[in-house]
This record gives C-alpha cells, sequence and structure tokens, in this order.
C-alpha cells in the first residue's frame, strides 16, 4: 500500500454532461464515491447535480459560462443575481468549495475582444456577492489551458504569450494572489506526447519512465522524472516572470483517452489505466514538483464519463472512467491507495507507434459514383502532382478501377496535406484502415494488367457509368506533373520514391 499524505482525499473528477445516454445525477454521485474520488467539478451550475449532491460532504467545484462573463463584469448586480440564482439556494448543503469563471477562454481567440478584458472584472464582481452573502469561503477562479503559454521547454523558459501576458494575466495573477485562490490549469501530457513522441518516452508521460528518460532543465538544474511535472513547473516560471512565483497551483484537467481515430497515437485503455492510477498514487503522497517540492495540488481528473456527443476526433468522446451504464471502462481507485498488482490485467495497448494507416474509400457500401469521381478529382487537384500516377502506363494506373484509384488518390491527399489539416474524410467517402489495401487489389490487378495490354488505353474501354467517371478521374490526373506516392510517416513529413502497393501512414 502506498503511503498516503495526511488530509487526502482523492484525485477529483470532472462532471460532464455533453451526452444523451448518462445515468441520472444520484447514480453519478454514486459512482463518484465508488471510485473514491475527493471532489467533483461540474461545467455548470447544474441544480439536478448539485441537489444530489447535497449532504454528501463531497467538495465541488462549479463552473459558470464562458457566454455569461461580459455581463457579470458589467453589473455588480447581475453576478449578486447569479451567486442568488445558481449557488445560493444550494448552500451549506452542498459544500462548494471554488467557482470557476470561463473554462479555458483564453483560448478562444475569437472572443479575445469581447471576454478576455472582462474575465478578471466579472471574477471580482463575483468574488464580492459571495463575500456578501458569507460565502466568502468559496475560492473564485478560472481555468486555462497550457496554451496560454508561449514557451513551455524547458520548464525554466515558461512564459506566457505575449497578447495576454500583461493585459489578461498579470491582472489575473494579481487577483488570485490577493484572494489566496489558485492558478487552474488543464495539463495533458498525453496532447504533449502525441505531438513529441519521437523525443518524449511513453513511459515518461506514464509516470513510469526509467532514469534514462528523466529530464534536467539547464536553467534551474531539477531533474523530471515524469511530464507533467515539467508542464506545470513551466506555468510557476511563467507565473514568476510576472511577479507572482507563489501563486497556487491546481489541476483543473488531466487525463489520458481511452479510445480514438486509428491514427490518434496512444489513445488507448492500457494507457488510460496506467496514467490514472499512477497519478492517484503518486498524487496521493503530496509529491509537489521540482519547483514547488511537497506543494499540495487540488487535481481532477477528466473525465467521470465517455460523452457520446462531445465534437471533433474520436478521443473527445473516450475519456471516462465509466461508461454511461455504470460499468468500468478500466478499474481506478482515486485515493491512490489500491497496490497496482490487485488491478485486473489490462488489455494490449493499440494505436501505439509502428501502426500503419491508410485513407481509403469506404467500403462496405454502396457510393454514388458520380460523387466518388468528383472527390478524387478534387484530391488530384492539390499540391504538386498528386495523381500523375494514375495515368495510362503510371505506376498506379493498375489496377484500372474506380474503387483503387480513388483509394490512392485520397490516400496520397491524405498524406501530403494532414499536418495542414487536410482530413480524410471527401463528404464521409473516405475512411481511414489499418488493413493493407494492397492486398484486397492484387487479384485485380494481375487481371487487369494483361487485359488492358490487349484492349489498349483505357480510354478505348466500354464499361458504362464507371468507366466514364474513371475517364472523367484520368482527364485531371493527366494535366498534372509527375507525383510520388508515399506514406505518411509520424516522424517525417517528407515525400519517398514512387510505390503504387497503396503505403501507409506510419503511427511512429
Amino acid at each position: 500500500m502506498h503511503a498516503v499524505a495526511r488530509g487526502w482525499l482523492g484525485l477529483g473528477v470532472n462532471y460532464g454532461t455533453v451526452a444523451d445516454d448518462l445515468p441520472s445525477a444520484a447514480r453519478s454521485v454514486e459512482l463518484l464515491r465508488a471510485a473514491g474520488a475527493g471532489s467533483v467539478k461540474i461545467y455548470d451550475a447544474n441544480a439536478d447535480i448539485l441537489r444530489a449532491l447535497a449532504g454528501t460532504g463531497l467538495p465541488v467545484s462549479v463552473m459558470v459560462p464562458n457566454e455569461a462573463i461580459p455581463s457579470l463584469a458589467a453589473s455588480p448586480a447581475a453576478a449578486d443575481e447569479w451567486v442568488a440564482g445558481n449557488l445560493a439556494p444550494h448552500f451549506p448543503a452542498a459544500w462548494v468549495v471554488y467557482l470557476l469563471v470561463g473554462n479555458e477562454v483564453l483560448s478562444n481567440h475569437a472572443i479575445a475582444g469581447s471576454t478576455w478584458p472582462n474575465l478578471v472584472p466579472a471574477m471580482a464582481n463575483l468574488r464580492l456577492s459571495l463575500l456578501a452573502r458569507g460565502l466568502g469561503r468559496v475560492k473564485v477562479g478560472t481555468t486555462l489551458a497550457m496554451d496560454a503559454l508561449a514557451a513551455s521547454y524547458p520548464p525554466s523558459a515558461g512564459a506566457f504569450r505575449e497578447d495576454i501576458a500583461e493585459s489578461v494575466m498579470r491582472p489575473l495573477l494579481q487577483f488570485l494572489n490577493a484572494t489566496d485562490s489558485y492558478y487552474f490549469v488543464d495539463a495533458y501530457p498525453y496532447f504533449a506526447w502525441a505531438a513529441n513522441h519521437q523525443s518524449i518516452s511513453l513511459d515518461y508521460a506514464l509516470f513510469q519512465g526509467a532514469p534514462s528518460t528523466h529530464y534536467v532543465d539547464p536553467g534551474t538544474g531539477f531533474t523530471y522524472t515524469n511530464l507533467l511535472d515539467q508542464m506545470l513547473d513551466a506555468v510557476v516560471a511563467a507565473m514568476a516572470k510576472l511577479g507572482y512565483g507563489n501563486v497556487k497551483l491546481a489541476i483543473s484537467e488531466t487525463g489520458w483517452p481511452t479510445a480514438g481515430d486509428i491514427d490518434e497515437l496512444g489513445a488507448n485503455v492500457h494507457n488510460a489505466a496506467t496514467y490514472n492510477r499512477n497519478l492517484a498514487a503518486r498524487m496521493a503522497k503530496h509529491p509537489g514538483t521540482p519547483a514547488r517540492p511537497g506543494a499540495k495540488m487540488p487535481v481532477f481528473l477528466f473525465s467521470m464519463y465517455n460523452e457520446n456527443q462531445k465534437p471533433g476526433p474520436d478521443t473527445e468522446r473516450h475519456w471516462g472512467l465509466y461508461y454511461p451504464n455504470g460499468t468500468w471502462v478500466y478499474e481506478v481507485d482515486l485515493t491512490g491507495r489500491r497496490p497496482a498488482p490487485s488491478y485486473p490485467p489490462l488489455p494490449p495497448a493499440t494505436n501505439q507507434p509502428g501502426t500503419p494507416v491508410w485513407c481509403v474509400l469506404t467500403g462496405g457500401k454502396a457510393v454514388n459514383e458520380t460523387a466518388v469521381a468528383a472527390a478524387v478529382e478534387y484530391a488530384c487537384q492539390q499540391g504538386s502532382g498528386t495523381c500523375t500516377a494514375l495515368q495510362p502506363g503510371g505506376e498506379c494506373y493498375q489496377p484500372n478501377t474506380l474503387d483503387a484509384h480513388a483509394s490512392y488518390a485520397f490516400n496520397i491527399y491524405w498524406q501530403q496535406f494532414r499536418k495542414a489539416g487536410g482530413t480524410c474524410f471527401f463528404n464521409a467517402l473516405a475512411e481511414k484502415t489499418t488493413k493493407d489495401p494492397k492486398e484486397q487489389h492484387k487479384g485485380v490487378r494481375k487481371e487487369q494488367v494483361a487485359e488492358e495490354q490487349h484492349k489498349g488505353v483505357w480510354q478505348e474501354q466500354d464499361g458504362g457509368d464507371d468507366a466514364t467517371e474513371l475517364r472523367r478521374v484520368h482527364r485531371s490526373a493527366m494535366s498534372l506533373p509527375q507525383c510520388s506516392f508515399t506514406p505518411w510517416n509520424f516522424a517525417e513529413s517528407t515525400v519517398s520514391p514512387p510505390h503504387c502497393s497503396i503505403t501507409s501512414m506510419e503511427l511512429r
């Protein structure tokens, strides 16, 4: 059993509700207790959830929606009305300890003019209302993502972005310091590792790195044994540069996704369980960070459930400890007391480095050939020489089918433009796969080579609609210069020589 620091209650949990299949608030409170949650954070002043938490003694953090910030800043009366209508009715039965004004406000540049300047004034007005109602023990803060920093590596170089450092961060830190509140940061080692997995060890991100994976900050000489500490100390350094190096730090969101799109590296149950179990065991000892040894930090795990209506890539819907039916996605003791060997075996890790991924024509259903041809034409007109290899006599001409040529065009487009925002979608005509498409087309290719040599170029064939659409595709391809069909590789962004067995992006 791990040594647990005095006063430790357990990791907190973010309880989101962007889903249409979640259990009741009362059942959710039961599940929080079963997991050993030390606190809970909700994303609005949900009355049903606050009533379910009444009398439980579980510390609660409540969030104010981003869109409410301008009006709360403009009028102390509006702030008092918000407190009166959303918080006051639940005191003292629900133990609200933090009021968090906005969610990652400074990550949304679309509200830079309307909301950023109003963030601290809104916090101040809400604080005054709480004091007037005898609720001064409720700390007011806001949650910020790591992108509030312009630099985070090495940790000692941590600094806030120039567009917010003086205008927002300095008054914010002044407010937090004066009210003895926390800087709440959403810190996800998963994203930092996935974006830099060639230079960052996965074990280092999962709190189990060998000494060879540890990092020494050249600016401070501090040794880092895990990626989360690096991220947190970058925030500490950024605050110190503005003269507020003593403001307390809290982790408002952290976690690891249990699933994702097939190209979302490392998103699996094995890694998620490892991260969160190790996090709980570590935080139970109050280790602090190298820059702040022994510091106590509130920590909230993301998230309670898989939320099926969250937009974005598949990982967005797979962070939960629980499925909506109340069963574990994986077991975890949020108090950190449970010995690691007592957990049941985890499934093998998927989406790991080395997994090949292709973007191909969607299989298993009928598709509109005209729409496919239009999508291929679009793909072939992007970039330089994207589809020349599909011309008659080209290295990728065989097999001469719309299916094979579409998969080639979709895949090479995705490889070339993925990092610039290109997607494997094409109006739902494309999908990602880990199954090598060349195996699917191997037999067709052998048959068509002899047939095409006998019949001449494809334009002379009969073949109905499919041949018509192929002619459209090839007219587009023939106008383009020589292209290379290359695998996307997470390690590279260069192009290799042409190769027509449809090669893949590789997760490595």
